[in-house]
């Protein structure tokens, strides 16, 4: 698996001020990555939230 440094450069996972990314933001962001880079699967944790 090859990874898209330039993707993940420009689309780093967010982080709000208040804390973390929220669960709706960690879906977004993985899907995201899922599609535009190849160096790892979506988590397995994240995989059951998106299939919810």
């Amino acid at each position: 698996m090859k990874i898209n440094a330039e993707w993940h450069k420009m689309n780093v996972m967010p982080n709000p001020p208040a804390g973390g990314p929220t669960l709706q933001q960690r879906i977004a962001w993985h899907i995201a990555h899922a599609k535009n880079c190849g160096c790892r699967p979506i988590p397995q944790s994240m995989q059951k939230e998106i299939e919810k």
